[in-house]
């Protein structure tokens, strides 16, 4: 059978007797499923909430999070960063940290300890200023049995060379509770905080510092520690500052010199550098005691620890 031209797409159904009956809607035979064209997505007619087959879970694409309807305040497995606002469940404390892992002493230095959890171990002081972060480290908050919380700071030995060298294995540094100590180059004030913490409130840190830039952020840090005492001067000149230190037990340096380290001479080894400022150390009557390189913390580095005028022990 013929159409006759011009006549409609409808027509030609209706002539071949395919029309479904007004009200009826035809779909494709049993078992066919009508697959939409690619970028078309089809939405299921108003009031109508599409669900998925049983036993079957969809999973929303990449990038996409799904969010919990209104009331339900279940979390994505997995999702303890961010929780829901709805959510009454404890959360871990602030910076990240948690009462799992434990807390030991870290060796022969006196308030310095180490935090071992599953994640592995960590240097730590114990925080003189509990909730507060120096340089964005990582908190941990450790619950003792009489059920009271003791919040501890993550010592990054990548950003501190203090904290390298106890790393290194450095056996005496001479900062321990109540200690008086004067640190040369405190820079923003990042070995410094540990430093305040490890002294604590019956000792004191004289922090000298040059830089302007570097100094105002120490002295936003010493605000908060009352055992700290800011100190905006070149650390090389110590008469500017003296009427502000008075005797001290350790002299912690970490003063870039213009003729330290390779400005000495690039062609010579590590090695031959660090002997060179040993002889140097001798010279000024500052017995050396030991000394370790910061690798892999910081290249080309090394920590002297030595002592001034050290009294003659008398063999009995």
């Amino acid at each position: 059978m013929t159409t006759p031209r011009g006549c409609s797409g409808a027509a030609r159904v209706a002539r071949r007797g395919l029309a479904a009956p007004p009200g009826v809607r035809r779909g494709p035979p049993p078992g066919v499923r009508r697959v939409p064209p690619p970028g078309v997505r089809r939405v299921p007619p108003p009031g109508v909430r599409r669900v998925p087959p049983p036993g079957v879970r969809r999973v929303p694409p990449p990038g996409v999070r799904r969010r919990p309807p209104p009331g339900d305040f279940r979390r994505p497995p997995g999702d303890f960063r961010r929780p829901h606002p709805g959510d009454r469940r404890r959360r871990p404390a602030p910076g990240g940290g948690g009462n799992k892992g434990i807390i030991t002493p870290y060796g022969v230095h006196e308030g310095v300890f180490k935090h071992t959890s599953i994640k592995g171990d960590a240097l730590v002081t114990k925080n003189m200023v509990p909730g507060e972060s120096v340089y964005n480290e990582k908190r941990i908050s450790v619950q003792n049995e009489d059920g009271t919380k003791v919040e501890y700071r993550v010592w990054n030995p990548f950003r501190s060379k203090l904290g390298a060298a106890i790393l290194a294995g450095i056996d005496i540094i001479g900062i321990k509770p109540g200690a008086r100590v004067l640190y040369l180059g405190a820079a923003s004030g990042t070995s410094v905080s540990h430093v305040s913490d490890i002294v604590g409130p019956t000792g004191v840190v004289y922090a000298v510092e040059f830089s302007p830039r570097s100094g105002r952020d120490l002295v936003n840090m010493a605000k908060k520690r009352t055992n700290v005492i800011p100190i905006i001067e070149d650390a090389r000149h110590p008469a500017r500052y003296r009427m502000l230190v008075s005797v001290v037990d350790v002299i912690f340096t970490d003063v870039a010199q213009p003729d330290q380290a390779n400005c000495i001479d690039s062609t010579l080894p590590a090695e031959k550098v660090y002997e060179l400022e040993v002889e140097r150390m001798t010279a000024e009557q500052v017995k050396p005691k030991q000394r370790v390189t910061l690798e892999p913390f910081e290249r080309d580095h090394a920590c002297v620890v030595g002592g001034y005028r050290m009294p003659i022990k008398i063999q009995k």
